[in-house]
């Protein structure tokens, strides 16, 4: 064989093995289809076992057109649940397993040495729409002061981008803005933008800057009003997408900032211990398709620029226009040109803050949901690899799944006027297993984020004590079984809404512990209470016997107002602060300092 053949052959052979790598070249291709293979198997095969299951439930009296209506509506409602089983499962076996999830799950960290300078320019950006002026900027500050104190700072520009359109708020951030800068002796490294018109609302905001100032940075890290990242957690960050030339996107795992509020701090105590194990699982088998949540994360800016613009959809209803959720779409987008998105799926210092009481929780949701039902019209965009359909697919079904699950109940509630199925006996054995099984497979993320932190010495001081962590558990169950069905009706009832072309504003997002009044919880959910009124109503008519197995739901939909009053009563943020429930590690390190 000539040197040019030689040449040639061990050329080929190179692009062979680079073809079998994702592009960052730190996991085999080959394998993440196997795993991906293999999570499909195992939802596909569990789902088809609920389905059948429930089908003989369902037969027991002949099928009729409503036995049909429901097969459909726990066929929709139930993927959501599987999928959240099994990655939380997976998860749990990766943290305590025999395998190094570092090395199984994410192998391009291992390229960044801890010490490694930084030689990227980043650019920092927080985008503030009418928000608490002096709580964000003053976050900003934390963090640029943090960073200045690595020594890594003079890499990093500040950009606070403003769509703020109350002139009050507008001057409140040019006036601390001045005297960040002032106090910096004004440094070049910080800049303030306002726009006149918020076009394309947060996603037109960042893409203003990258028309701007874009082709000056390498890297930006993109912010909300209520984030903060500490400066070993990002420089971390940006010396693992350093080291990857493919990296398009790392994300984060955001967690919740210690809160007064009682809501606010159940369930980012929940999320907390449950995100930890379902992330690892769900970044095993997604790998390079990973999740992107829009802020709290590294990005690569000259492919974000090329390849993440968003398109704006044709037509007049509420699901044209610019695009409300933006990241996932932008995340397919960066994947299609190339680049890697991945998503660090262990905790660092990287916070937000949730909504304070469930008002505007739901409120936030709703815009998420409108934002999600636009994907409808991306599913079919060119180009995209079939995992980052599927991602699209997932966004719109956990959203569709909240509406079918609302059906379902509804249609169970009219099956007991279904005369043709009263011939025979009911199989009471099999519907109870299906139930317990839907349900604790429901529950298994929070499950195995508990259990993980029990088997971790260390991370039971951390929450406090295993007492406490325990007892903060069985809070935030009843909490998220009171949470569940009033979240999934509202969801409901404004799907319906957007097929009217009802829709949302994108609007400031309410973050500080405040009393709910009893006029405005009831004005907010007395459609959850009248329709939980109605359901026990005619369960108690015509068939009490299920009365137990509505008990979940209909005492979530009777307590809503209460529930929300409650649950925003600072008094109640007060108790559980001082009583050292659902403590998140932060709080517990604070209390053991002081």
């Amino acid at each position: 064989m000539s040197q040019s053949e030689e040449f040639a052959a061990g050329r080929s052979a190179a692009e062979a093995d680079a073809a079998r790598l994702t592009p960052t070249g730190t996991q085999s291709a080959r394998r993440l289809f196997q795993r991906r293979a293999f999570m499909a198997t195992l939802n596909v095969v569990t789902f088809a076992g609920l389905v059948l299951a429930f089908s003989h439930v369902l037969a027991a009296g002949g099928w009729t057109l409503l036995d049909t209506l429901l097969l459909a509506a726990f066929c929709i409602s139930t993927p959501w649940t599987i999928l959240g089983f099994w990655n939380a499962l997976i998860g749990l076996w990766l943290l305590h397993g025999p395998v190094d999830p570092r090395k199984a799950v994410f192998p391009y960290a291992g390229r960044a040495a801890e010490d490694a300078p930084i030689t990227a320019r980043v650019a920092v950006l927080m985008t503030v729409r009418n928000e608490d002026a002096a709580r964000a900027i003053g976050r900003f500050r934390l963090m640029q002061d943090d960073l200045e104190r690595s020594g890594a700072g003079a890499h990093f520009t500040y950009f606070v981008l403003s769509d703020t359109t109350r002139p009050d708020i507008a001057a409140a951030e040019e006036a601390l803005f001045d005297a960040w800068r002032s106090q910096a002796d004004g440094s070049v490294r910080l800049h303030y933008r306002r726009r006149t018109e918020a076009t394309g609302y947060k996603a037109g905001n960042v893409r203003d800057f990258l028309d701007r100032w874009g082709d000056d940075y390498d890297l930006m890290v993109g912010l909300d009003a209520d984030s903060f990242v500490g400066a070993s957690s990002l420089l971390r960050m940006v010396r693992i997408v350093q080291a990857n030339p493919m990296l398009g996107i790392l994300q984060s795992l955001v967690v919740g900032m210690p809160s007064r509020s009682a809501f606010a701090r159940i369930f980012q105590f929940g999320m907390r211990h449950g995100m930890r194990s379902y992330t690892m699982g769900a970044a095993w088998w997604a790998g390079d398709c990973g999740p992107y949540w829009g802020h709290n994360a590294v990005i690569r800016v000259a492919p974000f620029k090329a390849h993440c613009r968003l398109p704006v959809l044709a037509g007049d209803g509420a699901l044209s226009g610019h695009i409300l959720s933006h990241d996932q779409i932008e995340a397919v987008l960066m994947r299609r040109g190339g680049y890697e998105v991945r998503v660090l799926p262990e905790e660092s210092e990287s916070f937000e803050e949730n909504p304070p009481h469930l008002t505007e929780f739901t409120r936030r949701d709703l815009r998420w949901c409108q934002g999600n039902m636009q994907y409808w019209r991306l599913f079919a965009m060119p180009g995209l690899k079939p995992m980052s359909r599927f991602q699209i697919a997932w966004a719109i079904l956990m959203y569709l799944g909240a509406f079918a699950w609302v059906a379902f109940m509804l249609l169970a509630a009219l099956k007991m006027f279904d005369t043709e199925s009263f011939d025979q006996p009911f199989p009471a054995a099999l519907g109870l297993g299906l139930f317990l099984t839907t349900f604790t497979m429901s529950l298994t993320p929070k499950l195995a984020g508990l259990l993980d932190v029990l088997l971790r010495r260390d991370e039971r001081r951390r929450y406090g004590g295993g007492g406490k962590l325990l007892c903060g558990a069985l809070l935030e169950f009843l909490f998220g079984v009171l949470l569940g069905p009033v979240v999934a009706f509202r969801v409901a009832i404004f799907m319906v809404g957007l097929t009217c072309g009802k829709t949302v504003t994108w609007e400031a997002q309410a973050r500080d512990a405040e009393r709910l009044s009893w006029r405005t919880a009831i004005a907010g959910l007395w459609p959850q209470f009248l329709f939980g009124l109605l359901l026990a109503a005619t369960l108690w008519a015509f068939a009490p016997g299920a009365l137990i197995w509505a008990a979940p739901v209909l005492i979530g939909l009777l307590s809503a107002v209460p529930f929300a009053v409650l649950t925003a009563e600072p008094a109640a943020g007060r108790w559980l602060a001082r009583n050292g429930l659902c403590a998140i590690p932060e709080e517990a390190a604070s209390d053991r300092a002081s």
